[in-house]
């Protein structure tokens, strides 16, 4: 099989310095042999037509702007093995930040997850850590806090106390709960930078609480989500669903492996069997394959995954 590649810039980026993306290609399709020569790759091999696919999809990658490494390479590889298209995920832009960064979805996983956001009106978003939740959820947040299609965003988790009690910590309130909301502050100020946040904040266009102070609320026009939602209470998750008022979007995001919660059930555990089928609502689930941090972190939640499939041995448990 044979690919031609339009133009000589676009062939150094897709073979990589000293063809180091072409060996990646055949190290993960055993049986195929690569080769470049001029603006030709021949592909033979077994696997020839589904390489042919890949390479047909990175120079698309290409001619939009894209660079390609390892790692990105790597994650086109794993989309076009599970026959979807690295083109259409990897191209759609969520929003640019301050420093002209586009935010994107990296996995198809990942752009299911946008598609949802956009779509519904509650989304939730479940999966392990480094597959992006919190941050693609704010990134469309502040996409929709600048089209104008809310008046303001609100951030919130619930404050699970690691043996201290938040009315004995010394500080203000904002002080106080700080600590767990920082993962949501640091995906802002990464979209919108240092100056653009606390002017946002003092006008109130963005709001940051604890969860219990939304309570006896309705929140309208509003972009708002739930972080951390595992360690919510069942009471809790009730009480922040029906805050949801008119012109609203809300977005949960929990990792169902990382429950802190000392006593009582989480309040996402079974969720999707209670709210399932209602119009509006989504549920999306990410795993190994759209974790995008350091590649070992992938391994550790494939690890962590087959091993909770696996039954327990006798003796244990």
């Amino acid at each position: 099989m044979k690919i031609f590649v339009p133009g000589n810039h676009l062939m150094v980026g897709l073979v990589g310095q000293r063809d180091e993306l072409l060996r990646l290609v055949e190290k993960s399709f055993s049986g195929t042999n690569i080769h470049a020569r001029g603006n030709e790759i021949s592909i033979e091999g077994d696997e020839a037509e589904q390489v042919g696919k890949l390479f047909n999809e990175l120079v698309l990658l290409l001619e939009q702007g894209h660079a390609l490494d390892a790692t990105n390479v790597g994650r086109t590889i794993d989309m076009v093995k599970a026959d979807e298209r690295p083109s259409e995920v990897l191209t759609a832009e969520v929003l640019r930040s301050s420093r002209g960064r586009s935010v994107r979805p990296k996995t198809a996983g990942q752009k299911r997850y946008v598609d949802a956001m956009t779509g519904s009106v509650i989304t939730f978003g479940i999966g392990p850590a480094g597959t992006g939740k919190s941050y693609l959820a704010v990134a469309l947040a502040l996409q929709a806090l600048q089209a104008k299609q809310v008046e303001r965003i609100i951030l919130t988790r619930p404050a699970v106390e690691a043996g201290e009690r938040l009315g004995f910590l010394p500080g203000t309130l904002m002080e106080k709960v700080d600590p767990y909301l920082r993962p949501l502050y640091d995906a802002l100020f990464d979209m919108l930078g240092t100056d653009a946040m606390p002017r946002l904040m003092e006008r109130g266009a963005i709001e940051v609480a604890p969860l219990a102070f939304m309570r006896g609320r309705t929140l309208n026009n509003s972009f708002i989500i739930l972080d951390e939602a595992q360690n919510t209470s069942a009471e809790q998750m009730k009480m922040f669903l029906t805050r949801i008022g008119f012109g609203s979007k809300a977005v949960v995001t929990g990792d169902v492996t990382q429950i802190d919660l000392a006593v009582g059930k989480s309040g996402l555990l079974g969720l999707e069997e209670v709210l399932g089928g209602i119009e509006g609502l989504s549920f999306v689930r990410l795993g190994a394959r759209d974790v995008v941090r350091h590649r070992i972190v992938q391994d550790i939640v494939s690890a962590y995954e087959r091993a909770s499939d696996q039954p327990p041995q006798a003796g244990q448990g």
